[in-house]
C-alpha cells in the first residue's frame, strides 16, 4: 500500500479491524498521517513529542491514548522520564488501531499470530505488554535496595556513595509518578461491555505496580536518610573524641603555660620538688577528668 510519508510502516488485518503500526515518523510526515487516517494533527504531533506524559482523549470517531514503556537498560544515573521510558501512541476505534512510536518495542513487532475478536482486545493486550516492561525494574530496584541496606547497616567494606543513593531514589520516584499518571489514565479509558473484565485486570496490574514502586521509593528514601544519619553519627563520634582529648589537655596546657612564663620571681621554679609536684597535679587532674567522664557515661 502506498503511503504519503516515508517511515517504517506495517499493516495487519484481524478479522473485523486492521492494525497499522508506524515507526519513527518525521515532523514532515505529520500532516500526511493525519490526513490519510482522519486524525487530529495536534494529537499526531503529541504522539511524536519526546517527553509527553500518558494521556487519554475520547473523540467522536476514535480514541487517543499515550502510554510510556520502560525501555532503557537499568542505569542508576537516569533521572528524567525520557532517559528510562519511551512512549507509544494509540489511535483506535472498532474498525482500526494505529500505533505510532519512535523506539523499537518487541511487543509490537513480535505479536503472536492470534486472532483478536475486536480492536479493544488488541489495545488491552498491548497495554498489558507495556505494563510488563516495569516488572524487571521493580525487581532490580528491590534487589538493589536490599544490597544497599546490608552494606549500610552491616558496615561491610563495600562503599556506598551519596550520589548512588540519590539516583536510586530519583529513579524510583520517576517511575512511581509515571505509574500514578498511568493509573489515572487507565481509569479514564472507556471500553465496551464485552471487554470490561480484561480492562479491570489492566487496572489491577497498574495498581500492583504502583504499590510496588511506592514501597521501593519509601525504602530508597529510608536508606538515604539512614545513610545521612550514620554519616552524621560518625562525624559526631570524631568530634566527641576530639572533645575528650581537648578536655584532658586543656588544663594541662594551661598549667604548662603558666610555668612557661619568663618571670624572675616565680617561687615554684626554685622549689626542690616543684617539677614533680606539678607532674603530680597534672596526673590528679587527668584522673579527676577520667572519673567525671565515666560517671557521665561519655565513654
Amino acid at each position: 500500500m502506498a503511503v504519503p510519508f516515508s517511515c517504517a510502516y506495517t499493516e495487519k488485518v484481524y478479522g473485523n479491524f486492521k492494525w497499522i503500526d508506524i515507526k519513527d515518523p518525521q515532523k514532515e510526515d505529520l500532516d500526511g498521517i493525519a490526513k490519510m487516517y482522519g486524525l487530529d494533527y495536534y494529537q499526531v504531533k503529541d504522539s511524536l513529542e519526546a517527553g509527553h506524559l500518558p494521556k487519554y482523549e475520547k473523540g467522536d470517531d476514535y480514541n487517543f491514548l499515550i502510554l510510556r514503556a520502560y525501555t532503557h537498560a537499568f542505569h542508576y544515573k537516569s533521572n528524567s522520564i525520557t532517559d528510562i521510558t519511551n512512549k507509544v501512541a494509540f489511535f483506535y476505534n472498532p474498525q482500526m488501531v494505529i500505533t505510532i512510536h519512535r523506539a523499537d518495542f518487541d511487543f509490537l513487532t513480535n505479536v503472536k499470530p492470534q486472532q483478536f475478536a475486536q480492536s479493544e482486545l488488541l489495545i488491552i493486550y498491548l497495554i498489558h505488554k507495556i505494563l510488563r516492561t516495569y516488572d524487571k525494574p521493580s525487581l532490580v530496584l528491590s534487589e538493589r535496595n536490599e544490597h544497599l541496606e546490608r552494606t549500610i547497616f552491616l558496615r561491610t567494606r563495600a562503599k556506598v556513595s551519596l550520589e548512588e543513593l540519590y539516583f536510586q531514589k530519583a529513579h524510583t520516584r520517576i517511575i512511581k509518578k509515571l505509574l500514578l499518571i498511568t493509573q489515572n489514565v487507565m481509569h479514564q479509558v472507556e471500553m465496551p461491555k464485552p471487554v470490561k473484565v480484561p480492562m479491570q485486570d489492566v487496572r489491577d496490574t497498574v495498581l500492583n505496580l504502583v504499590l510496588n514502586f511506592e514501597e521501593e521509593w519509601e525504602n530508597a528514601n529510608n536508606l538515604l536518610n539512614s545513610y545521612l544519619n550514620l554519616d552524621a553519627q560518625k562525624t559526631n563520634g570524631v568530634m566527641k573524641l576530639l572533645t575528650v582529648f581537648s578536655a584532658f589537655f586543656l588544663p594541662l596546657t594551661f598549667i604548662a603555660g603558666i610555668y612557661g612564663m619568663n618571670f624572675d620571681f616565680m617561687p615554684e621554679l626554685k622549689t626542690r620538688y616543684g617539677y614533680f609536684a606539678v607532674l603530680g597535679l597534672m596526673a590528679v587532674i587527668c584522673v579527676v577528668i577520667f572519673i567525671w567522664f565515666k560517671r557521665k557515661r561519655i565513654f
